[in-house]
């Protein structure tokens, strides 16, 4: 309940300080409305980022997760949601479609990652080409922020709000929330109590002890 509490307080406050930022010119916390045709990256930031509109360098950027001018696949597969846990169940063969269809549209010099510039010229006009978009595969908007994040901005902001009391906290989705922080909460206390254990020997592969 203590952490329940908690995360009441602070999704709480992030809704009255985003408010405040609204009253004075900033951006809503409410999420945007999309129009179902849009494209697959323009929705991915809609719906993870708050943000109404498509800017490449920005996205670029923001997609950029260690800032070193390029997107491996990681990256690739970070961005179309594969590291969350709501990817679980994909299969191997649909994330590796997915890096090889990136790269094959976007990686010219076939380096195995997208540079800047590449990621530039695919989603320009140049040279009378059709702009470029990144693929829908199906996979969801591309869930990428903790598990935090995501509740706040996928379901917090949709049904609740800065009134919130904890006996309104009763949708699967925030029944599922807490039931996995309560799964967190306890695997951290068995392993602070292994942790507190001393080295019992016989538990110790015999390769790892020295010959007597």
């Amino acid at each position: 309940m203590a952490v329940r509490r908690a995360i009441l307080a602070t999704c709480a406050a992030s809704i009255a300080l985003v408010g405040f930022a609204s009253a004075h010119g900033g951006a809503h916390q409410k999420p945007l409305e999309v129009d179902p045709e849009a494209d697959w990256a323009t929705r991915h930031m809609a719906e993870e980022h708050h943000i109404s509109n498509f800017d490449p360098g920005a996205f670029f950027s923001l997609h950029d997760y260690d800032d070193n001018g390029f997107w491996d696949v990681r990256e690739i597969l970070k961005t179309y949601g594969m590291e969350d846990e709501t990817a679980k169940d994909v299969p191997e063969e649909k994330k590796t479609e997915i890096a090889n269809e990136v790269l094959r549209l976007i990686d010219t010099n076939g380096n195995n990652v997208v540079e800047r510039d590449e990621w530039m010229y695919f989603t320009s006009n140049d040279g009378g080409k059709e702009k470029g978009t990144l693929p829908d595969f199906g996979t969801g908007p591309g869930h990428h922020w903790d598990i935090e994040m995501e509740y706040e901005i996928h379901h917090w902001e949709k049904y609740h709000d800065e009134n919130t009391k904890e006996e309104d906290l009763i949708h699967p989705e925030d029944i599922a929330h807490f039931k996995k922080h309560d799964e967190l909460e306890d695997e951290a206390e068995r392993q602070a109590e292994l942790d507190k254990m001393p080295i019992v020997e016989h538990n110790i592969p015999p390769k790892f002890l020295r010959a007597t």
